[in-house]
Parts: C-alpha cells; sequence; structure tokens
C-alpha cells in the first residue's frame, strides 16, 4: 500500500482544481467547442469529465446515454463506457452551467477530503491503479486533472507558464507517472535484461528518472556508478503528453535526443503510451 501526505496530495489536487478554473473562466463560447487531443471531445466534454469523475466519487449515479456508447470508437472499457456517459448527459448545458457545476462538485470534493480522517485516508481502496490507498486514489484524481488541464491548454494554444508548471500537481503528477514506468520500459518498451535507462526530462519540470533491468524492471535512484545504457532526453510537459497518448514519439522526432542503446531508446519512446 502506498502511504502519502494527506497534505501534500490535497495541494496537488486543489491547486489543479484552482488552475483549471482559473483557466475555463478565461473561455469564449467559441473555445469552449474547441477540440482537445482526446478523440471525439471538445474543452466542454473535458470540463464535463472532470464534473462526472469527481460527481461518482462523491455517490452521484452514472447517468444513462442516450445511445450505445459503448460501440464509440474512443470508447475502449468500462470505464470509457461511464465517461462518455457524463459527457453526452452534460453536452447540452452552456459553458456557464458547466463551470457553475465544477465549481460547485470540486467545492463539495474540497469539503468531504479535508475532513478525512488520517485512518481513511490511508485505508485500502479500488483505484485505476489496482488495489491502493484512497490517498493513493487521490493522487491518480491529480494526474488525470492535470493531464485534462494541458489537453485544454493544448485545444486553446495556451500552455503553462513556468510558474504553473512549479506547483505541486506538476510534479505529483510526474510521481505518479513514474510508479508506472518499470512496466512501461520492461513491458512495453522490451528493454533487455541489464538496461539502464535514463529519462532525462528537461524545461521546467526539470528532473531524471532512472528505471534499472535486473529480471524485472523497476525504478531506482541512481545506477550505482555506472553510466545509462540508453538515455531518452525530452522536454517533461511532452514526456507526459506521450505518456498520456495524446501524442507519438514518431510526431516529435525532432524534440527527443536518443544516446546510448538507441535502438533500445527508440523502442522505449515509441511505446510510452501508459493511459489514455
Amino acid at each position: 500500500m502506498t502511504r502519502l501526505d494527506k497534505d501534500d496530495v490535497l495541494a496537488g489536487l486543489f491547486g489543479s482544481w484552482d488552475d483549471i478554473d482559473a483557466l475555463l473562466s478565461t473561455l469564449s463560447d467559441e473555445q469552449w467547442q474547441a477540440p482537445t487531443p482526446l478523440p471525439g471531445w471538445t474543452v466542454h466534454d473535458v470540463a464535463a469529465h472532470i464534473i462526472g469523475a469527481e460527481s461518482v466519487l462523491q455517490g452521484v449515479p452514472t447517468p444513462t446515454a442516450d445511445c450505445d456508447v459503448s460501440a464509440l470508437p474512443h470508447v475502449h472499457n468500462e470505464v470509457g463506457v461511464r465517461n462518455e456517459c457524463w459527457v453526452r448527459h452534460l453536452r447540452p448545458e452552456p459553458p456557464g452551467a458547466i463551470l457553475d457545476r465544477f465549481r460547485a462538485v470540486t467545492g463539495e470534493r474540497r469539503r468531504v477530503l479535508a475532513q478525512m480522517t488520517d485512518r481513511d485516508w490511508n485505508a485500502e481502496t479500488t483505484t485505476p491503479a489496482g488495489p491502493d490507498t484512497y490517498g493513493r486514489f487521490m493522487r491518480v484524481r491529480t494526474f488525470d486533472c492535470w493531464m485534462h488541464e494541458q489537453d485544454i491548454r493544448e485545444a486553446l494554444g495556451v500552455w503553462a507558464a513556468d510558474e504553473v508548471l512549479a506547483r505541486p500537481a506538476a510534479s505529483q503528477t510526474l510521481e505518479e507517472v513514474t510508479s508506472g514506468l518499470g512496466y512501461i520500459v520492461g513491458k512495453l518498451g522490451g528493454a533487455p535484461d541489464g538496461s539502464r535507462i535514463a529519462f532525462e526530462l528537461t524545461g521546467p519540470l526539470q528532473r531524471t528518472l532512472r528505471v534499472a533491468v535486473n529480471g524485472r524492471a523497476r525504478v531506482v535512484d541512481n545506477f550505482d556508478g555506472a553510466s545509462p545504457t540508453a538515455t531518452i532526453q525530452l522536454d517533461g510537459v511532452l514526456f507526459t503528453r506521450l505518456i498520456g497518448g495524446r501524442t507519438t514519439a514518431e510526431q516529435n522526432q525532432n524534440a527527443i535526443e536518443l544516446s546510448g542503446d538507441t535502438e533500445v531508446a527508440r523502442r522505449i519512446a515509441e511505446h510510452l503510451k501508459f493511459v489514455m
């Protein structure tokens, strides 16, 4: 079980909601209908999805859709079905009403989460990452909300300033991403035994993430003085976009630098998509 500091996680989650609120508050009606990198979804739909996710956590039943959403090409599983039901249910509502709903549900979630006891925070529950603590679930929520903020920004062509990316939500997003790097490198990227893979993230999210493959791939703090066998260097925000399946390595060849065993590095870069 992953035990996380409640105040730290909530600072990221609440901060993410604040940033999304500030962003949505500036939009024209036309901008609300801008298509995002998520197939079939506009900015309005992304906001509706976040409302739906937080509403479910408050015990609100998922509404019935107006069609068989499981047949839609961008819906791949039961979670996708539930998400699409909320999106279609809220699609007729005007932007002002969606913003009011967003503020209402996140306000209620703030109240509930702030009052949660440490025992409940650390209790085991079902999360999108498998059985883990409720606190881990809330870090996943931070990851999801932060990623969707970037979806909205990409739709509008307005990327976050460095000071925004320095806030806790971005760091927690990378912490959540890092927890899955062993699987990405070992299973999806097929790094051979003995590999030492370094992800050198540049820009405001600058840091180095390391994965060693010794029987199984796992994230490590260092390589005990050894050099990486393969290095993938790219901007930190681009890294999260690749992880989220919003873009591909092929579409960003000029922005990704590979060194060492470039064949392994390229294969990993091409298989970074972990969530969508």
